[in-house]
């Protein structure tokens, strides 16, 4: 391998390369954003109690809704996003409509995000101190209310590092993404290869792009962490959890 043919591929092939670092960017970002939102409404769901005053019609559809979502994270969790990629495209094309390839990368890339997120949500919402969920039903608050104000600001602070570690993951894993013909970085990588012969060197550049991409987008979570927790208040814990709950209370 030669470093002067890397340089010179990437000279003169920059703006294939360029093409390449933002779709995989965009579809690595909107895809993680979406499926932050599946997985924090799977996760909550699946956290939240029914109150002992419900109905057992209330109790049995959240049975059934538990038991859907927990198929759905177990199929997306279980299965190589190549292949979820592959069939969920080819399924929608031939028998539904003919789809963007970007918008079908984006699908596949938040549906199978949010089986991640909602793992990463539920331990979250598990590592917040139990008392605050007693306390805040002592209250008054139902459990919505006490998953929507009290618990699940805290379960997506402490899951943050694993939700940034997704990001970075999705980053990586849109290469696969080149199985459907989406001109990410690996399918430009590709061609360039194809184009010239110089498979070593251009996979190195390839390599050498992602490994830049993942190490800028590792620092600036980072800083959004230390961001979160510098913004922790200095009264005592048992305070803070009360003080929290009351504030929410008084809101409702």
């Amino acid at each position: 391998m030669s470093l002067i043919k890397c340089f010179e591929i990437l000279k003169k092939y920059y703006p294939s390369f360029l093409l390449g670092i933002r779709t995989t960017l965009i579809v690595a970002i909107i895809g993680t954003l979406i499926g932050f939102i599946i997985g924090l409404l799977a996760g909550g769901i699946r956290a939240i109690r029914p109150d002992k005053t419900a109905s057992s019609s209330v109790k049995f559809i959240k049975k059934i809704i538990d038991i859907i979502l927990k198929i759905y994270i177990e199929v997306f969790r279980g299965t190589p996003m190549m292949v979820q990629a592959v069939f969920i495209y080819y399924l929608v094309y031939t028998n539904i409509v003919r789809w963007n390839k970007m918008v079908a990368a984006i699908f596949v890339i938040s549906i199978n995000t949010g089986a991640y997120m909602a793992e990463i949500i539920r331990a979250g919402i598990q590592a917040v101190d139990p008392g605050q969920n007693e306390a805040a039903r002592s209250l008054g608050m139902s459990s919505m209310q006490t998953m929507m104000d009290i618990i699940l600001p805290q379960a997506i602070k402490n899951a943050f590092p694993a939700i940034g570690n997704e990001l970075i993951v999705n980053i990586k894993d849109s290469s696969v993404l080149m199985i459907i013909s989406i001109t990410e970085l690996m399918f430009q990588s590709n061609s360039i290869a194809g184009t010239t012969y110089r498979f070593t060197e251009t996979y190195f550049v390839t390599a050498m792009i992602y490994l830049c991409l993942t190490s800028i987008s590792s620092i600036i979570m980072n800083l959004i962490e230390k961001r979160l927790n510098n913004t922790k208040t200095s009264l005592p814990q048992s305070d803070t959890n009360f003080n929290s709950i009351n504030i929410a209370k008084e809101d409702l």
